[in-house]
């Protein structure tokens, strides 16, 4: 497949940043000035600006002095970064491959992607009529190399879509600072008067590396595919990844849920020929007034099972608003896990039952949210706080088994809290308890059960647990800390059924 590239270049970037926040600039003369060695030195002016006399990197104070009128406004060094940022992840929706070019540009991997535009021509324009209706001024070109494609965007008036194999020609006619040169070799050319590409494209490697270092050919050979440039996508591609374009906008529900199940279908078919099931999945909808609504899901354990995959989906696709319209979709998992085939045991009750159960759990989870869902194991501490562990996965299986031969509350504190008791002898439970101010008379009582600590573990106080009943039946799990010789605290651990 031929490469393609696409460059896309704000010329005023920031001025324009500036119009889309304060529509009452049109028309005025201002530009964004950054203090530098104690002087405001003007980073960016508009087009009305620009038409007065008024240039980047003049010192504020003459430009005040030329356009009396000049509105100058801070200018954010870091700004820009952020700003293309935003503007390279809204045009995902041309291709996956989008990367940032310095402070003003951007660089598309078109390969593979221009015929859903109609060819390149559609493609161009498209993104013009785009960025025109945000109010951006931009600039574009197509080529097969980047270097190419940047030189063209930058320095042609006339051409730009370049076809394979035009480099040579087109590149001749354009000036040498076109091929992004270092400050120094610039300066050279134009005092020997190569001021055009061509004046020295065919000039021997050797005389050029002698007198312009190996830059002006590593530079030179970019731009005409001889050696790769690599570029860094803002957002590196999802390995399972599925894109939708649509040729009209979707609207409906009923029209996402049809994307989906297309989606959902291709991504599945995908990873059942790997062997492997998705964990986590993200659905983004790209709406033609730039907008990217999400929605999300996950699972307990890894499935390529498209019905239940739809299912999770539908409970979430109310929050998605299609507003005036959807043109791409992407599904995209971003965790995948091995899933193989257990064909002993396909279809066995317990296989079936953990599958129900897993599914079930996912379709609770899109509902009250995975964080109200846990599940528990024991764990090998005899600390009661530190006897069970929180499981994130169905497939987990005890290394211990649980404590059934002693009671043990349904509701356990993650920490005791201290309480206030009275104790008719200091070694038996007490006859009432005060906690969180509330005052319980003790009816009935069990205990003690002593609970001391693994001594590899620390060395400390051992406890000393008590079922106690109050009299309106409710029963709580409290304990003494320490000898009664030695003035301890008690303290409530739990509560049971």
């Amino acid at each position: 497949m031929e490469r393609r590239i696409v460059l896309i270049w704000f010329p005023q970037l920031m001025t324009d940043w500036m119009l889309r926040r304060q529509q009452e600039l049109k028309g005025f003369p201002f530009a964004l000035a950054l203090t530098e060695k104690g002087r405001r030195v003007v980073k960016a002016v508009n087009d009305v600006s620009q038409n007065q006399g008024v240039y980047p990197g003049m010192v504020v104070a003459d430009c005040k002095a030329l356009v009396p009128d000049l509105q100058v406004f801070d200018y954010d060094p870091q700004q820009p970064k952020i700003l293309l940022t935003a503007l390279a992840e809204w045009c995902i929706r041309y291709t996956p491959f989008v990367s940032i070019d310095e402070t003003d540009g951007l660089i598309l991997d078109a390969s593979g992607c221009t015929h859903l535009w109609g060819g390149e021509e559609g493609y161009l324009q498209d993104i013009h009529k785009r960025f025109k209706n945000f109010g951006y001024h931009i600039r574009t070109a197509i080529a097969e190399t980047i270097g190419c494609a940047w030189a063209v965007c930058h320095y042609s008036k006339n051409a730009s879509i370049i076809t394979s194999g035009k480099q040579n020609e087109i590149l001749s006619m354009l000036p040498s600072a076109a091929l992004r040169l270092e400050t120094n070799s610039q300066e050279r050319l134009e005092k020997l008067g190569l001021k055009t590409i061509g004046d020295f494209i065919q000039m021997p490697r050797t005389a050029l590396r002698r007198r312009f270092g190996q830059s002006l050919l590593m530079r030179l050979d970019q731009a005409l595919g001889l050696e790769m440039e690599m570029m860094t996508p803002v957002k590196p591609p999802a390995i399972y990844e599925e894109r939708l374009p649509s040729l009209e906008p979707i609207r409906t529900a009923t029209g996402i849920e049809i994307a989906l199940k297309v989606l959902l279908e291709a991504l599945c078919e995908r990873l059942n020929h790997e062997s492997k099931g998705l964990r986590k999945c993200e659905l983004r909808c790209y709406r033609l007034d730039g907008n990217i609504q999400r929605i999300d899901i996950g699972t307990n354990r890894p499935t390529r099972n498209v019905t239940h995959l739809f299912k999770l989906f539908e409970i979430k696709i109310a929050q998605i608003d299609p507003d005036l319209g959807i043109e791409l979709f992407i599904l995209e998992a971003s965790i995948v896990e091995e899933l193989f085939s257990s064909q002993d045991a396909l279809w066995t009750v317990s296989n079936a039952n953990e599958v129900a159960v897993a599914e079930l759990i996912d379709k609770l989870a899109g509902k009250i949210g995975s964080g109200s869902i846990h599940r528990y194991l024991p764990a090998e501490h005899y600390w009661p706080e530190k006897s069970v562990k929180e499981s994130s996965s169905l497939t987990e299986k005890a290394t211990t088994n649980w404590r059934t031969d002693l009671p043990r509350p349904l509701h356990l504190l993650p920490k005791p809290e201290q309480i206030e008791v009275s104790v008719p002898v200091p070694d038996y439970p007490p006859l009432l308890f005060r906690y969180q101010g509330v005052l319980h008379n003790v009816k009935k009582a069990d205990g003690p059960e002593r609970i001391g600590q693994e001594w590899w573990t620390q060395q400390g106080l051992y406890r000393d647990y008590y079922c106690v009943e109050d009299e309106l039946g409710a029963r709580y799990w409290v304990f003494r800390s320490g000898d009664y010789s030695d003035d301890p605290k008690w303290f409530i651990h739990g509560f049971f059924a």
